[in-house]
């Protein structure tokens, strides 16, 4: 992909940031603090391994694996960065709003995490009875053997417990079939408000990076999709993931061209979870586009 990024802006120019040496950067990736399949420290390694420099761990809701990936990263020599993955409700539709440097001991941040966390075991409930009625029984039981955080289990551990018991082939199958929205096992949440996730996230010093824009175009028009971002940077969101691992290299030229047109940081996170099941490991993003100001430039 990188090979297909241009240099020049659209005016023709050379822009000041494509002279700047790349760097290895994760800044979306998942443990088992929320759903994801490794330990924090696992994570970390995982991601050295894969040549990774600089890492950001964010969890959903949650920063409790925070320190013990940073213990690691300063183990192995790579740069951390606080982070976590705001559950949002937008319009109807949940979107995810990704803070970046942020202070993992801030009250506020917490408090709000905390009160965003309060609503999924009532969800999870909701979701196996609705999979109990799509002839899939005994689901919420089978979710809580893969979800190491009981206060964290979600739509991941639902899927691969159904891929264990044999009932889809793989956890992408499962979302498709049964937990996208519009599917027989999905359920409506109400999560933080748009407004509530950017400001707790700039409260605790950090910085607010929409997550892979792309996934919300299924459900919002080009014209909701622009208004979403009107709304997130009017309430103080600074960067967009570009490089993604929802993102192929259509998507990440989309939103490379709205983080120019609208002076957006541009971020870059394969998202990771586990190994085959995360369409990008940890550690092995393509590089953003040379002519962004990545939002590593206002971290470290």
């Amino acid at each position: 992909m990188s090979g297909e990024w241009p240099v020049l802006s659209a005016s023709g120019r050379r822009r000041p940031f494509a002279i700047i040496c790349p760097m290895n950067a994760d800044l979306h990736c998942h443990s088992t603090v929320s759903d994801g399949c490794l330990e924090p420290a696992a994570v970390v390694r995982r991601a050295h391994g894969n040549g990774a420099t600089l890492l950001a761990l964010t969890d959903h809701d949650e920063l409790g694996g925070a320190a013990e990936a940073a213990r690691e990263a300063a183990l192995l020599g790579v740069r951390f960065v606080p982070g976590v993955e705001a559950s949002v409700t937008y319009r109807d539709v949940t979107v995810h709003v990704v803070g970046l440097g942020v202070d993992p001991e801030n009250p506020a941040l917490l408090a709000g995490l905390a009160r965003v966390r309060a609503g999924r075991e009532e969800r999870a409930r909701r979701m196996a009875d609705a999979l109990a009625r799509a002839g899939l029984g005994g689901a919420l039981a089978g979710a809580r053997r893969f979800a190491r955080n009981p206060a964290m289990i979600g739509r991941a551990h639902f899927a691969r417990h159904l891929v264990a018991s044999g009932a889809m082939p793989n956890v992408r199958t499962v979302f498709d079939h049964y937990l996208a929205h519009g599917k027989p096992g999905y359920v409506p949440h109400r999560w933080a408000a748009l407004e509530e996730a950017v400001g707790w996230i700039r409260g605790a010093g950090g910085i607010a990076v929409m997550a892979h824009p792309a996934r919300y175009c299924l459900r919002l028009s080009a014209s909701a999709l622009e208004r979403l971002f009107d709304d997130f940077m009017a309430a103080g969101g600074e960067g967009v993931e570009v490089v993604a691992g929802a993102h192929g290299p259509e998507e990440a030229r989309r939103f490379a061209t709205m983080a120019r047109q609208r002076g957006l940081l541009a971020s870059v996170g394969s998202d990771f979870h586990e190994e085959g099941e995360s369409p990008v490991d940890v550690g092995r993003c393509h590089p953003l586009p040379p002519d962004l100001e990545p939002v590593w430039h206002r971290l470290i």
